[in-house]
């Protein structure tokens, strides 16, 4: 009887490992209940296609707002062009800040599906507010063309301009929390540990650009022309709808989902733990010996979860932060003493600023593609062939259709070339991809400069110098635009207009840019400008670059194939 239980035992206990070995579960993955994902049951490219439909359709609500947001803020709301320039960039600079602050905010306490809901229903109700202001005429301005020198456009009112921003600052706040959790939460669907799932989780970022850019693309063309044609409320009416259905097919996937938890804290918030501690510990002597330094102790269970770095010989005013006073005390405050892995995580942030900081001048010089050289495709013919006619909200789409031919042939051609060159995996370095693409920036404002004196040099000749845009176009194609537009490509939207105004007291005409006759301004020499400002960035990046080290390889997060076979 006894011999019958005990084998009965083993043969119940032998088929639960058998269970558990057929439905894996995923190391700190929860489903939406809260149990533990399940490998066969949860995440992988099922429920990541549902984050690129989404990441679509959020793209195709919003990106025509960003390209086309000057002649809206300008023609409609009737603020002059440069204020209109410096309205959507500002709107971009805060939607890219916001986004830093959302991601901390869902890794640290919300959890980035709620993120995704919460930004999503904020980024629905922003639209819904712009789509009514443009819609109902007490919440705007009187129609007038604020082209016409002979009237004199009326402004908006208070409570309509507090309208327009509570709608575009919640548009802001809603874009940039989907844009800094969406992607994470994505990635949430694989394991890195598993050499199959990591090769999908590579297909599942190729994809999401190629998601943005069909996203873009759509924007670009059909909802630029509704807004163009049918009404500003219809184009923004439809992205509305589009922002629905990109959430409620994102509340759908539920059921499907790998759920990281929230734990409490984030890589920026321990990044900002480390200059916390430096800052208090900063009357303390550092070790003659690194490995004096705290760091918790790297057993072997502990290296399947937590990451280890090599302590580096740089910035060592941040060592200061892992400075030990009582080597007894496990327990201290993580706002006076920091891990050496910590310490070195913000050793290399603090390495990236001179990168990032390079950048900004590129993001700047996209942001005048944006605002500006729409204004100038208005002012010119927009037959692209002989019965086509192109919007010049939609001069964008040569970038965006480029990225989405390019892409995959750069991927699957291009790289396996390079690599065979220079034996790095990705063909390139990150370092030398950043330069290449700064002194395209640099190239396509001098582009930019020249195509413009082309411009107004078709109006001086025509004695068009003062006609109205749209209604008198001048004599010269928007194809010529598209050239500054193709050798820029594409970029992150974040920038601001600081320098449109720098010349406003030291011109005759009040500075480059003042007034909305864009015919009588100077945009020549502020491309020009740019242009120049660029290279000089680029000669700066080049010396910044050289000092940059890569990140060390950390040691593997769990043993790999090798030392399990020989165990």
């Amino acid at each position: 009887m006894e011999t019958s239980e005990v084998v009965d035992g083993n043969k119940v206990e032998a088929q639960a490992v058998e269970l558990e070995q057929l439905v894996e579960v995923v190391d700190g993955k929860v489903d939406w209940k809260g149990r533990k994902a399940l490998k066969n049951k949860h995440g992988g490219m099922n429920a990541a296609l549902i984050m690129l439909v989404t990441l679509g359709f959020e793209n195709l609500a919003t990106f025509s707002l960003a390209v086309n947001g000057v002649p809206y803020f300008n023609g409609v709301m009737h603020y002059d062009l440069a204020d209109a320039a410096n309205m959507l960039t500002t709107y971009l600079g805060v939607s890219f800040i916001l986004a830093l602050l959302v991601a901390v905010f869902a890794d640290t306490w919300l959890g980035r599906y709620k993120s995704v809901l919460i930004s999503g229903s904020l980024e629905f109700l922003g639209l819904a507010l712009i789509t009514a202001q443009a819609h109902y005429s007490s919440l705007k301005p009187p129609d007038c063309n604020v082209f016409d020198p002979r009237f004199h456009c009326e402004k908006l009112k208070r409570g309509q301009e507090a309208f327009l921003y509570i709608g575009l600052y919640l548009l802001a706040f809603g874009s940039a929390g989907i844009k800094a959790s969406l992607p994470s939460h994505g990635a949430d669907q694989f394991d890195e540990t598993d050499p199959k799932e990591s090769r999908l989780m590579s297909t599942f970022f190729n994809t999401l650009l190629l998601a943005i850019c069909l996203g873009g693309a759509v924007s670009l063309t059909f909802i630029v022309w509704i807004q163009i044609h049918k009404g500003w409320d219809w184009g923004f009416g439809i992205g509305t709808i589009a922002m629905l259905l990109g959430l409620l097919i994102f509340a759908a996937g539920l059921p499907l989902y790998r759920i990281h938890p929230a734990k409490g804290t984030s890589a920026v918030l321990e990044i900002i733990q480390v200059y916390v501690a430096a800052i208090r510990n900063r009357s303390l002597t550092l070790p003659a010996d690194p490995a004096e330094l705290y760091e918790i102790e790297q057993d072997k269970e502990a290296a399947l979860e937590i990451e280890f770095l090599p302590h580096r010989d740089i910035y060592r005013f941040l060592d200061k932060a892992a400075i030990q006073t009582n080597p007894n005390d496990q327990a201290q405050s993580p706002w006076k003493l920091c891990r050496v892995t910590q310490v070195e995580n913000a050793k290399i942030l603090l390495s990236m600023v001179p990168i990032f900081c390079c950048t900004i001048i590129m993001t700047l010089c996209l942001a005048q593609l944006q605002t500006f050289s729409i204004q100038q495709g208005y002012t010119m013919d927009t037959r692209f062939i002989k019965n086509f006619h192109i919007p010049p909200a939609s001069l964008p789409i040569i970038p965006v259709g480029f990225l989405i031919i390019i892409v995959p042939v750069y991927d699957r051609i291009f790289v396996p070339v390079l690599r065979r060159f220079t034996g790095i995996p990705t063909g390139v370095t990150h370092l030398q991809r950043i330069g290449v693409g700064l002194i395209l920036s640099c190239i396509s404002m001098a582009v930019a400069s020249v195509m413009e004196v082309k411009r107004k040099q078709v109006a001086r000749d025509h004695n068009m110098l003062d006609a109205i845009p749209v209604l008198q176009p001048l004599p010269i194609s928007t194809f010529w635009l598209s050239f500054q537009y193709f050798i820029f490509g594409i970029a992150d939207m974040f920038t601001y207009v600081g320098l449109l105004h720098a010349t406003k007291h030291h011109t005759s005409s009040r500075g480059w840019l003042a007034g909305n006759n864009i015919n009588r301004n100077h945009l020549d020499l502020f491309f020009a400008f740019l242009s120049v400002v660029s290279f000089i960035n680029f000669i700066i990046y080049l010396f910044v670059s050289k000092m940059y080290k890569y990140r060390p390889q950390q040691q593997p997060l769990v043993p790999d194939d090798n030392s399990k076979s020989k165990e």
